[in-house]
């Protein structure tokens, strides 16, 4: 019988099975992980034909067509065959067929689709007997299950295309692109916005519910006008850290000043920052890649701080460490036209007396791995260009736009 028909619904079988919540070990479990410790037979499974049976279903029988009747003669009987003969055969090439369906499948994973496959294969033939592929509502399912499938493979061959960028292309961009490839290794120097608010005393509070209203929009006043002036002495000990930075003072202990005149009592985050990209730093900070060895960098305001950067050095990726970034990158863009291409080559107009007001809403394409990212991805290995702290360390600071 033909068994291709049978794959979607036999995988999806599988992958539910697989994301089933387990239950407590039963013997039969525990034996089959003892046995599976023991040293597993060679595979022999190259030696079987293509032809040759893998599975024999003995007492399942394929249900044959009905042949038509010329008008007004009676319809043929179908010989029934003999129970000895009631038996599906399923071949090496057809199991394969269904094998190669699933991505790089292991012998737990063969052993899974024949031990469902039989199972399937019953049911399917009882429900034909009962007609039950012949009703309305079974037409609707396999005309529905039949457009996702050739969506998939639609999505598949459009990556498959899309994977096929040509070398003197990802060539081309690296010539174009050489900044982008740029490593630099800098310092960075965090001082935070505003003094750190000390802790209100308890009666402080109760003197507070005692206040006027005269009395309480004065003392929001005053401490509005503090907050300002903390702030205006943030951003000079920001100058005059820099001034600092200039004449060589160690970073390290620039940032601890810089918390301690803050009154942070956290430790202050890492100053290093390795092998960071001109997509690491929001475009607010890009004037640093244009700064050379050894320069320190204008105080750069935003609303998460004042920063201070130090360029310690920089190098290039060379071509054949940065390709199979291109090649990704290349890809994924190309993937990205394919498929607006074809989403934008339908409208769709909703009945809002159906469905409400509204309407449908947008239609969601297809989940495509990769695809959809702005900027190019930071290389393979290359660490992330934040500083990372432990666990009792201080935040690390993020510059406003910055985008993860």
């Amino acid at each position: 019988m033909r068994i291709g028909c049978l794959i979607f619904i036999l995988l999806g079988a599988l992958a539910w099975g697989q994301a089933a919540p387990g239950s407590a070990p039963t013997a039969q479990h525990a034996t089959s992980a003892a046995s599976s410790a023991q040293p597993q037979p060679s595979d022999t499974s190259a030696s079987v034909a293509p032809d040759a049976a893998v599975l024999t279903i003995k007492g399942v029988c394929s249900t044959p067509p009905k042949p038509k009747a010329a008008p007004g003669a009676a319809k043929p009987a179908l010989p029934k065959p003999a129970a000895s003969d009631c038996k599906t055969i399923v071949t090496k090439e057809e199991f394969e067929k269904i094998v190669a369906s699933v991505p790089n499948p292991s012998p737990q994973i063969k052993r899974q689709i024949a031990n469902a496959l039989p199972r399937l294969i019953a049911m399917s033939e009882a429900a034909k007997k009962k007609g039950l592929d012949k009703t309305p509502q079974f037409k609707e399912m396999v005309r529905i299950q039949t457009m996702q499938l050739l969506s998939n493979e639609l999505t598949r061959s459009i990556q498959a295309e899309a994977a096929k960028v040509p070398p003197e292309d990802i060539e081309s961009y690296y010539k174009s692109n050489t900044p982008a490839f740029e490593q630099f290794n800098l310092e960075r120097l965090f001082v935070p916005r505003a003094r750190q608010a000390q802790a209100e005393l308890k009666d402080e509070g109760e003197k507070n519910e005692t206040l006027t209203e005269e009395q309480k929009k004065a003392k929001q006043e005053a401490e509005k006008a503090k907050a300002a002036e903390g702030e205006q002495a943030m951003a000079k000990l920001a100058e005059d850290l820099r001034a600092r930075a200039v004449a060589g003072e160690d970073f390290v202990k620039l940032q601890k000043g810089a918390f301690e005149a803050a009154g942070m009592k956290i430790e202050s985050p890492t100053v290093t920052l390795p092998k960071v990209r001109r997509s690491g730093l929001p475009p607010a900070h890009a004037a640093v890649f244009d700064l050379k060895p050894g320069d320190v960098s204008q105080v750069i305001n935003d609303s998460g701080g004042h920063y201070i950067y130090k360029v310690v050095g920089k190098d290039q990726l060379t071509f054949d460490q940065a390709k199979e970034e291109i090649r990704t990158r290349m890809q994924n863009d190309r993937s990205r036209e394919m498929m607006d291409k074809v989403n934008g080559s339908f409208q769709v107009e909703s009945n809002e007396a159906y469905f409400g007001p509204g309407g449908t809403g947008p239609v969601p394409g297809p989940r495509m791995g990769g695809v959809g990212g702005p900027r190019m991805a930071p290389a393979s290995g290359t660490p992330s260009p934040r500083p990372q702290s432990g666990p009792a360390q201080a935040p690390t600071p993020t510059p406003a736009g910055k985008q993860d």
